[in-house]
This record gives structure tokens, C-alpha cells and sequence, in this order.
């Protein structure tokens, strides 16, 4: 028996799912070249069955994680759950491995006959009958055009083999160029507090042509999680891609953690216990309570400082006294509650601590987001 979780359609595919997902990239274990150091297949069993019980209604995975071993842990969950209580399951194609050497980097090939294969190789290791979702995990690099492998995908939808078709690290010019052909149902990019690029451009994409959007990594691979530090990354096994990504490494790293550590109010934020407390003062709508302080807070600041502050990008200009800096802050920290107020509901990208594995557990490998568009 699951629990019930609200949810929200995905673009025009007709499925409507929770506001978290299960993402199953750290499931595929180790020896591979993007891999997140070995896992307990057991315990990777029985983290999806417990998310899944609470109420969580999708798994994203990919044939590339892990090899195949990540769809078929996946199908391990699943196997005895009825069929009423079964989450949708995603999978990626378009990353092909070399079988003799597990360490090289997997090639991205578009061409038709190899998407084929791909699709009836991970129908078997899940065992499905139909893929939920299916989506080219990044553009080809081996000369086959976007409009090749985008065809036959909507040729794998026709026949039935999947249900709905979606790019993954697409750019705005290759989803036009898809859609021309035909409508792309989704797109998956990375999204977080650190990489925030297509907020920009390939979001309001999505939502003008009701393209439905799920984004991985929210939390930055642990990043975000609030309990990565400095000493964490500098222990990262050779076997967890982290230990060889910038983002874990030097200046960036540094400024990551900080960013993590200047979320923590709003972390720590109890947002009933507020809202009673502001209630039995006479605050019905927390929502507008907080934008109107935050205005002011910030109006009061940046008359009494003289700063240039701009919303998208606060700017401090001269030197700056300690107590200015402290200020400074603070109005920063009141610009993104007064953001989180206007966004409440409309941004579908809440973590959930859902028991995976103690060696996952403090990053998004288990768990992907959905994002209303």
C-alpha cells in the first residue's frame, strides 16, 4: 500500500507525477566511468521500494548507468509490485559503451539502428513491455543529425514502444529543430542553485510550447545537501566521479560550499510553525506578509547604503565596512525568501531524504525533480 503525494501533469504526455522523482544514476555501482563508487543492490532495492511506498510515482534511470545494471536494479524493485502501485519508469538511451573497457568514456551515437537497439536492450532489462519515457541523453556526436535519431524516436512512440519521447542536455536551437518534426513531450537538463543556465532560455522554451520538464541534479550531486564539505570532497574515492569534476575541486568548490551555507535559513525555515505563529497575530497570507517586509527591508538597506542592488544580481560597489557586508547579506537572504514566496507552487524541485543508501544518501543521485513550466 503507497501513500498518496500531490502531483501535477508532465507537459501534454498525460502523466501526471509527484514533485520528486527517484533517479537512479548512483544505483548503477562502480566500475564504470561516471560512476558514483560501488552500492548494495539490496539496499538499492529496497531505498526504491521505500520510495515508491511514500508515495513517490517515477523512476528515471538510463541504460548508460551502470552499464544496463541500473535498469536492472530498477526491474529488481519493481518486480512484484502490483500494478497499481508501479511508478512510471524513465530511461535514456544514445550513450553507447565499449563492453571491453567499462573505464572509457561511452560514445554518444544518434544513428537510427542504434537507437533501436538500445530501446528493445533496455525493454528486456527493465522488463517492460512499454518505456514510459524515453529521451536521447545527449546530442550525437557521431555525424547522425538531431532530425535522424528525433524521427526515430517519434517512430518508437508511434509503434508503441514507448509512450512519450523527450531530449535531455538539449539547447534551445536543437529542441526547435526537434519540435518541427514532432512535439517534444519533455526535456530533462541539470538545474540547481549552481548551475542555473536554463532558467534562462530553455525553461520559458518548455513552457510556451507545454513541453514537460524534469531536472536532474537539483541538489549538485551533494553539493547543496548541507553536509558536503571541504574535507568530504578531499576524501572522495577515484572511484566516484566527483573526485574529478571542477565543481569538487579548488575556488569552486569554495565558493559552492558557501552558497550551501548561506541556504541554511531558508533550510532551516519552519514554514507551519511561522505561518501559525503569523496567523495568531492576525497574518492571513504568509505569502504576501513576506514579500511586503522583504520590500521594505530591502528599500530601507539600499537607501541607507546607497548600493546599486539589482534583483537578478546584487552588486556591492567601493569598500565596504564589516557591518555593511552584514547587512549586505541579510538583504540577500531577504531577496531569496521573497523569491521562494512568489514561486511556492509553481517550482516543483523539493528534496526528499527518502532512505537510499548511507553512500548516496547526502547527494541527489537517488532523487530527481520534477519543475512546472
Amino acid at each position: 500500500m503507497t501513500n498518496s503525494l500531490p502531483a501535477t501533469q508532465l507537459g501534454r504526455t498525460g502523466m501526471h507525477l509527484t514533485r520528486v522523482g527517484f533517479g537512479a544514476w548512483a544505483i548503477g555501482g562502480g566500475d564504470w566511468a561516471f560512476a558514483w563508487g560501488n552500492q548494495d543492490d539490496a539496499e538499492s532495492v529496497s531505498a526504491i521500494r521505500h520510495a515508491v511506498e511514500s508515495g513517490i510515482n517515477w523512476v528515471d534511470t538510463a541504460a548508460v548507468y551502470g552499464l544496463g545494471h541500473s535498469e536492472q536494479v530498477v526491474a529488481a524493485a519493481l518486480a512484484d509490485l502490483p500494478e497499481a502501485d508501479r511508478p512510471y519508469v524513465f530511461t535514456k538511451g544514445g550513450l553507447v559503451w565499449d563492453p571491453a573497457d567499462r573505464s572509457a568514456a561511452p560514445r554518444r551515437v544518434g544513428a537510427p539502428a542504434s537507437i533501436r537497439a538500445e530501446v528493445e536492450a533496455s525493454l528486456r532489462r527493465l522488463g517492460v513491455e512499454r518505456i514510459d519515457l524515453y529521451q536521447m541523453h545527449w546530442p550525437a556526436e557521431d555525424g547522425t543529425p538531431l532530425e535522424d535519431y528525433w524521427q526515430t524516436l517519434l517512430d518508437l512512440k508511434r509503434e508503441g514502444k514507448v509512450r512519450a519521447i523527450g531530449l535531455s542536455n538539449h539547447n534551445v536551437a536543437q529542441l526547435e529543430a526537434a519540435e518541427t518534426i514532432g512535439h517534444v513531450d519533455t526535456l530533462q537538463p541539470p538545474f540547481s542553485a549552481i548551475r542555473r543556465d536554463v532558467a534562462a532560455s530553455e525553461l520559458p522554451w518548455c513552457a510556451a510550447f507545454e513541453t514537460g520538464v524534469i531536472v536532474y541534479s537539483p541538489m549538485q550531486a551533494g553539493l547543496l545537501s548541507g553536509r558536503f564539505t571541504a574535507e568530504r570532497a578531499a576524501a572522495l574515492p577515484a572511484d566516484d566521479w566527483r573526485s574529478r569534476n571542477a565543481q569538487f575541486q579548488g575556488e569552486a568548490l569554495r565558493r559552492n560550499l558557501a552558497l550551501a551555507d548561506a541556504f541554511r535559513p531558508v533550510a532551516d525555515f519552519d514554514r507551519d510553525k511561522v505561518s501559525a505563529e503569523l496567523k495568531a497575530m492576525g497574518v492571513e497570507n504568509v505569502r504576501n506578509e513576506i514579500r511586503i517586509n522583504t520590500k521594505f527591508r530591502i528599500n530601507r538597506t539600499r537607501n541607507r547604503r546607497g548600493w546599486n542592488l539589482n534583483l537578478k544580481r546584487l552588486i556591492l560597489t567601493g569598500k565596504e565596512s564589516a557591518r555593511s557586508k552584514r547587512d549586505f547579506l541579510a538583504v540577500r537572504m531577504d531577496l531569496n525568501l521573497a523569491l521562494l514566496a512568489n514561486t511556492i507552487g509553481s517550482i516543483h524541485s523539493l528534496h526528499l531524504d527518502i532512505g537510499v543508501p548511507e553512500r548516496i544518501k547526502d547527494n541527489d543521485a537517488g532523487s530527481s525533480h520534477q519543475i512546472e513550466t
